[in-house]
């Protein structure tokens, strides 16, 4: 229609939030800026990862290559990844991939000198940069575990000796899987669920019992007091649509009205631990403005283009 806006202003509200995990809602937008969001979280969102190893003595039961498989998939703390330079953009260093605006060096030195295993791990990882290190897996309780070594790179028994130099560059998820600072981020539809009250009375108790738990997840349940039927957990349903069917299997369809809210969302994201879940979807967002930014440039460029033909080409260098 003629002079009507269809701009929305999404809302967010935070849900839960703790250093690696983040649940909230994305309400008044759809589903194309959901997954949008979704993506960008997985795949354009930048961290710093290993991506060059100098092997200099490897006398270990792992091959050279199998260890920088390793190397490269341990996690970096990178809350400075926006603010660095990718390697292939880098003139401080040419695109060599090696100056302090573009990486981070390790270096690891590790020896088994007596009978019993020696683990290396993350934490053997050294770097004269102190923002990034290998990420902390160790309990904040200071209760003793397996994890609080770190991340298992190689065992070496007596003699065996492990010596390396590492480069670690900024990259996406969307060059390669380390680079990613998503372990999982899943979204729903809001589910909205009506229960017709007249239809449910007509039921007996041990029906309504029996049609409660038709449904795979706890979504109702039975008031001790009233026995009446109440949504518990509207989000816990998975459109498996057990209860649908239940109904209309008892003859009475129309028992329960389930839908999908087209404009609410319920994201869950989890970071590996490069960088906390908050700023994983702040970082996602500053990505997403810069990326309509650009289409809305190349949108005014081709006006300019119909507008005054070869001239705003020529202005443009074309």
């Amino acid at each position: 229609m003629e002079g009507m806006s269809y701009a929305r202003t999404p809302r967010v509200k935070i849900r839960e939030l703790k250093d690696d995990y983040a649940k909230f809602e994305l309400r008044d937008t759809d589903a194309s800026i959901a997954n949008a969001l979704r993506r960008v979280m997985i795949a354009e969102v930048p961290t710093i990862a290993i991506d060059l190893v100098e092997i200099e003595v490897n006398s270990s039961v792992l091959n050279d290559e199998f260890i920088a498989h390793r190397l490269g998939l341990i996690p970096l703390t990178s809350e400075r990844a926006m603010a660095m330079r990718f390697s292939r953009d880098c003139d401080a260093c040419d695109g060599d991939g090696q100056c302090e605006f573009c990486s981070v060096e390790f270096h690891l030195r590790a020896k088994c000198i007596s009978d019993q295993t020696l683990d290396v791990t993350s934490k053997d990882l050294y770097s004269p940069d102190h923002t990034v290190v290998p990420v902390d897996f160790s309990d904040p309780s200071g209760e003793e575990s397996s994890e609080q070594r770190g991340i298992i790179i190689v065992k070496l028994r007596r003699g065996q000796e492990l010596r390396l130099r590492a480069i670690a560059r900024k990259g996406i998820g969307k060059d390669h899987a380390k680079w990613s600072p998503a372990a999982t981020v899943t979204f729903m539809y809001e589910p909205d669920i009506h229960i017709n009250e007249d239809l449910m009375e007509t039921l007996t108790l041990e029906e309504k019992r029996t049609w409660v738990e038709s449904s795979p997840t706890r979504v109702f349940d039975i008031d001790a007091n009233t026995h009446q039927v109440l949504v518990v957990d509207p989000e816990a349903y998975t459109y498996d649509d057990e209860v649908i069917k239940k109904a209309e299997a008892m003859g009475k369809p129309g028992l329960v009205e389930i839908s999908a809210k087209q404009d609410s969302f319920i994201f869950t994201v989890e970071s590996t631990g490069a960088i906390k879940a908050s700023q994983l979807v702040l970082n996602a967002i500053e990505i997403l403005k810069q990326k309509l930014d650009a289409v809305r440039l190349s949108e005014d460029t081709v006006e300019a283009d119909d507008q005054f033909g070869e001239l705003g080409a020529h202005m443009r260098g074309g």
